[in-house]
């Protein structure tokens, strides 16, 4: 119960974060994809700031014997690049780019009921249920395939 409640504060501070920083606003992150028009240096701003955050506070954490709410740190393992991960990321970049919101961001601005956002987050829903249907995935660590 601890994790859970860890991982939806942490949620509900990410979309504040979100939301103060303007970075639901698709004008943004088009802006910033913009390189040859008006640019918008917000989101380069958010990032920086994520990846400050992250490096200093990372390594802090690790230096603890293990998390605050769980046994053990769960670190991921492969360090390789594949064709799936490429193409995984290809295509986020170009929904990113397209339509201006990313999962977070979307999930977010469904507040807003504005019907471009409602659009995303199902399509989104979509794409997530046919992956699920269409590529195989081994089962959790510690958990028996079905």
């Amino acid at each position: 119960m601890k994790q859970e409640l860890a991982a939806f504060v942490s949620g509900v501070l990410f979309a504040i974060g979100l939301g103060i920083s303007g970075m639901t606003q698709p004008v943004h992150v088009v802006g910033f994809l913009d390189f040859f028009g008006n640019w918008d240096p917000a989101l380069l701003g958010v990032m920086g700031g994520a990846v400050v955050t992250y490096g200093i506070f990372f390594r802090l954490i690790l230096k603890r014997k293990q998390p605050l709410f769980a046994r053990s740190f769960s670190l991921p393992t492969k360090k390789d690049l594949d064709g799936r991960l490429l193409t995984g990321a290809a295509l986020f970049g170009l929904g990113w780019g397209i339509a201006g919101y990313c999962p977070g961001p979307g999930l977010v601005s469904l507040a807003s009921g504005k019907i471009t956002v409602l659009t995303f987050v199902a399509s989104m829903l979509v794409g997530m249920l046919l992956f699920k249907f269409i590529v195989p995935t081994s089962p959790a660590p510690g958990k028996a395939a079905a």
